[in-house]
């Protein structure tokens, strides 16, 4: 992983903590319920933007390399993991 993704991710993900400990705190304290969900969604999103972020650069990184590379076994590889985890990303 480029450096530059994996700082700014783990950047995302500090905030996203901090969103998940502020809805445990909504729950605490018996705040609306549709504030609560409004706060999930948001974090749930705000996941996604990460995941993209990363899927992104392995297709620049690893899956660029491997179509580079040549190498046939490796490419049929790299192409079956990322078919594996965009479909799991989808449901």
């Amino acid at each position: 992983m480029r450096n530059d993704i994996k700082t700014s991710a783990l950047k995302r993900l500090n905030r996203i903590e901090g969103q998940i400990r502020g809805i445990s705190k909504m729950l605490e304290e018996d705040r609306y319920c549709i504030d609560v969900v409004t706060q999930i969604t948001a974090a749930r999103a705000a996941l996604r933007r990460v995941e993209e972020e990363v899927l992104r650069d392995h297709v620049a990184t690893c899956v660029e390399h491997a179509v580079a590379s040549g190498n046939k076994s490796e490419q049929r590889k790299k192409i079956s993991e990322l078919m594996e985890v965009l479909s799991r990303t989808g449901k």
